[in-house]
């Protein structure tokens, strides 16, 4: 499951997770992310520029080492997200994509490996 934190700087930190959050979880999580907020929603409307959701970030493998350390258990993968209207944001293809809209399939990769081609 992933939960959306909105942060002061109006990013969206999406966090990956396999089990519910206690309330002590998400104040840590609000104080880690520069006094975040939580939405309670399952998705989020617009458009927003980040990591392609094939290559987990070196960003991201910090800051869950991080969560793990403060003693919050059962994440995967966090990332941070920002909103394409309100920022004139250029996205680089080879690491970045442009999501319409956050929603729990934002880290769920569909694409199969393709076939071997011997040159």
């Amino acid at each position: 499951m992933l939960s959306f934190f909105k942060t002061q700087e109006n990013s969206i930190i999406a966090v990956g997770h396999s089990e519910a959050f206690t309330t002590e979880d998400i104040n840590k999580l609000c104080w880690l992310f520069g006094n975040a907020t939580l939405h309670e929603q399952d998705s989020l409307s617009g458009k927003f520029a980040g990591p392609r959701r094939e290559m987990i970030t070196p960003w991201s493998t910090n800051a869950v080492e991080i969560t793990q350390n403060m003693g919050i258990q059962n994440i995967q993968r966090i990332e941070e997200f920002l909103p394409m209207e309100q920022n004139n944001i250029q996205i680089d293809p080879m690491l970045q994509r442009e999501y319409n809209g956050l929603n729990q399939d934002t880290f769920t990769i569909t694409k199969q490996p393709e076939p071997i081609v011997y040159i």
